[in-house]
């Protein structure tokens, strides 16, 4: 079990090893009224990666948190729900305890919940993106998790600017990885392309639900490296950011250059369909 905090009420306590040292995980949920999209994938991914950071966490006790969400926030963005519901985020820490990095025994986990409106909507006709200059550093023990270790990320979106949405971050090689909120996947000739999960600093949930769909669906679906070739060159038909509260995100201008926006995954994603 966890201890419970809202965000509302108060933080956590001052000796949280979340806020010392990003020693914790989160996830943040795309609501409408009392149901969220992808929910249980979101929880069991929360679940499945505290193990693999040694914080113990049943899945029984974190959706007894959700529920207790949905009844303290749901009703507060009823007026919103046409513009597309609200935001849940768990931010889930090892606890408070032990001085340095080594945790003390006995620690408890802390689970921090919190809400949000939905982000503004960004342009059906596609978005503008640039490349950061900030490298991406994936640690293969690390790669995937969500966890609170986000400083690359936060460096990067310190370039996004003016009509930019995104900017996409490469490895120390040079190889495209993913957004400082997003995953990336590219159009070409032969189908679908998209970085391998082992290369990512966040597998996320719409970028592992868009490449079950498409490959249901028939389509080819391959994850290899990509680099700035790939989708700057001719053979790119397109270039789309998944983001789990955003959906599918088209590109329409990269680097000051225009791309093609096709209509491959104008109908894929639509969030009243995936409540839960």
């Amino acid at each position: 079990m966890f201890n419970l905090y809202w965000a509302d009420e108060r933080g956590f306590p001052p000796g949280d090893r979340g806020a010392a040292y990003g020693d914790g995980l989160f996830e943040t949920i795309r609501m409408h009224g009392d149901r969220g999209v992808l929910l249980s994938r979101h929880l069991d991914r929360m679940v499945r990666d505290a193990g693999r950071l040694g914080i113990p966490i049943a899945l029984t006790d974190l959706r007894k948190a959700c529920t207790a969400a949905v009844t303290r926030y749901a009703g507060r963005y009823t007026n919103q729900q046409a513009e597309g519901g609200w935001v849940l985020k768990l931010t889930l820490t090892r606890g408070e305890g032990g001085r340095g990095y080594q945790p003390g025994m006995g620690v408890r986990p802390n689970l921090l919940v919190s809400s949000s409106s939905m982000p503004i909507a960004p342009a059906g006709s596609g978005v503008a993106a640039d490349f950061s200059r900030v490298p991406l550093t994936v640690n293969p023990l690390l790669a995937g998790i969500k966890s609170l270790n986000r400083l690359e990320q936060v460096m990067a979106s310190r370039e996004i600017h003016g009509d930019l949405f995104e900017v996409l971050m490469s490895d120390a090689g040079g190889n495209l990885v993913e957004g400082t909120r997003t995953n990336i996947l590219i159009k070409e000739l032969e189908g679908w392309v998209t970085p391998p999960a082992k290369s990512l600093a966040v597998t996320g949930i719409m970028r592992q639900w868009v490449l079950e769909k498409l490959r249901s669906r028939g389509e080819v679906v391959v994850e290899r490296s990509l680099d700035i070739g790939d989708v700057m060159g001719s053979q790119c038909l397109g270039v789309y950011l998944l983001n789990s509260v955003m959906g599918v995100v088209p590109v329409r201008c990269l680097a000051g250059q225009d791309l093609p926006v096709g209509d491959g995954l104008a109908t894929i994603f639509n969030p009243l369909e995936l409540l839960e």
